[in-house]
């Protein structure tokens, strides 16, 4: 049978051990800090973001602002014809080439929701 450690040589141990532990932490903080300057030095600007991708697919135009558009297979009676006119081009996104007016898109709060309605329903199916 092992013979019992005093409290005190227990409680000796532990902090003898905690300075080591900091110092460890200290260490691996600082060295990520020493990376040094940039290889291209201060004196070059940062170099200018690549252009953005352009879409994946093919684009196809999307349904005009006075053009109602073919019924769904849902009943959106009660919505406003900017929703509609979204959803009928967000479902048609979904099942071929992308359709969306992208200035309606980002300014138009119904034509956007209804464009998101309609991908995300018209893609489960």
């Amino acid at each position: 049978m092992a013979t019992p450690i005093p409290f005190r040589a227990r409680a000796h141990a532990r902090r003898s051990t905690l300075p080591i532990a900091c110092v460890a932490a200290l260490l691996l903080a600082l060295g990520g800090c020493a990376a040094g300057p940039s290889p291209r030095g201060p004196d070059v600007p940062p170099e200018t973001p690549a252009a953005p991708a352009p879409p994946p697919g093919p684009v196809a135009p999307p349904t005009p602002r006075n053009v109602e558009p073919p019924p769904p297979q849902v009943n959106l009676s009660g919505f406003p014809l900017p929703y509609r006119q979204g959803y009928a081009d967000g479902c048609a996104s979904a099942t071929g080439a992308e359709r969306k007016d992208a200035t309606r898109f980002s300014g138009d709060m119904n034509y956007r929701t209804g464009w998101t309605d309609g991908r995300a329903l018209c893609k489960k199916k």
